[in-house]
């Protein structure tokens, strides 16, 4: 992956597509993946499943039901691509906000990008090594998102969404620092 846009709707388009791409390229959708107690098909279940509640918990978005990852995880994925990249194509969407009490407000398309975009970005290193394709994250986001959730190493803990650090060396490709930060441990294959 080259270096992704800074626009929300242009950088979901390419993080998006790149794990389409991964997607695509699985075979095995019962492969164990590095996340504790998932398999590939799950990677794409939390994706496709999270995101749907949080928006309509926080503005008017109300994205369309798709099929099921248990029946067909890449028209799941596929389906639920499209539909997100729809509402970032709307020229109405910059002008709508989302409001959580955790995170406060924020223009959609900006929290669709920090907290939707970013999980896609991160998940498809999980559906990539439980597929034995190569990761391929852009080494200047892996970057700029290690250094900016370093700071917030207490909070992301406390929120049950990371896992352990793993601890690594410093000069580790900055795609496996921030896969250990957020409690992967790089080095991680599918057994056999």
């Amino acid at each position: 992956m080259s270096v992704l846009p800074a626009e929300p709707a242009e950088r979901h388009r390419a993080v998006a597509g790149h794990f389409s791409e991964v997607v695509r390229g699985t075979s095995d959708w019962d492969a164990p993946s590095p996340v504790r107690e998932w398999v590939a098909r799950d990677v794409v279940r939390h994706l496709v499943e999270w995101l749907p509640g949080f928006l309509a918990s926080g503005s008017d978005v109300r994205l369309p039901a798709g099929p099921s990852p248990d029946e067909d995880p890449v028209a799941a994925w596929q389906h639920h691509a499209d539909a997100v990249q729809a509402v970032l194509d709307d020229p109405g969407t910059a002008g709508q906000s989302f409001m959580n009490r955790h995170t406060g407000e924020h223009p959609l398309d900006r929290a669709i990008d920090r907290f939707y975009t970013s999980d896609v970005f991160m998940h498809t290193w999980d559906l990539a090594r439980a597929s034995g394709q190569e990761p391929g994250l852009d080494p200047q986001t892996c970057t700029e998102m290690l250094a900016g959730m370093q700071p917030l190493d207490d909070v992301l803990r406390a929120s049950g969404q990371y896992g352990p650090k793993v601890e690594v060396p410093e000069d580790l490709p900055a795609q496996d620092r921030l896969m250990a930060f957020v409690g992967r441990d790089p080095a991680w294959r599918p057994r056999g």
